[in-house]
C-alpha cells in the first residue's frame, strides 16, 4: 500500500471512530407540527438540565438547580426562543432543530453556532 493510500485509509478509519454513522443520522425538523409531534409530553434532558417545551409556546424547567423559563415560536423553519435562566436573560436565538431517535439537537444561530443534544424522555 502506498503512503498516500495508507493515509487515506487511516483518515476514513478515524472518521468512522470519531463520527459514527449514528452521528450522521440527524434529520432536520422542517415544520412546527413536526417539532410539536416530537416533543409533546416529553421532558428534554441532559446532565443537570431538564426542560419542558410546550406546544403552547412555553419553556419551563431547571438547569443546574436554577429555574429556566421562556417562550418559543416556529419561524421560517427555525425554533426561535427567548430564555431566562433565573433572572439572567439569555436573549433571543433562532435554532435549527434536528432529531435522531430520542435525541434532539438544537444548533444556535440558525444552524451556524454551537449545538446541544438533549434526550427526550
Amino acid at each position: 500500500m502506498r503512503k498516500s493510500t495508507r493515509a487515506k485509509a487511516m483518515t476514513v478509519a478515524l472518521a468512522c471512530v470519531l463520527f459514527p454513522a449514528s452521528a450522521l443520522a440527524f434529520e432536520k425538523i422542517e415544520s412546527r407540527e413536526e417539532f410539536v409531534e416530537a416533543i409533546e409530553g416529553k421532558d428534554l434532558k441532559i446532565t443537570g438540565i431538564s426542560v419542558n417545551v410546550t406546544p403552547a409556546g412555553e419553556i419551563k424547567g431547571r438547569a443546574f438547580g436554577i429555574r429556566v423559563s421562556g417562550e418559543w415560536q416556529w419561524r421560517d423553519g427555525y425554533f426561535c426562543r427567548s430564555l431566562f435562566w433565573g433572572r439572567q436573560d439569555l436573549g433571543p436565538n433562532c435554532q435549527e432543530v434536528t432529531i435522531d431517535g430520542d435525541t434532539i439537537r438544537f444548533t444556535s444561530d440558525r444552524g451556524a453556532g454551537e449545538y446541544a443534544d438533549l434526550k427526550m424522555r
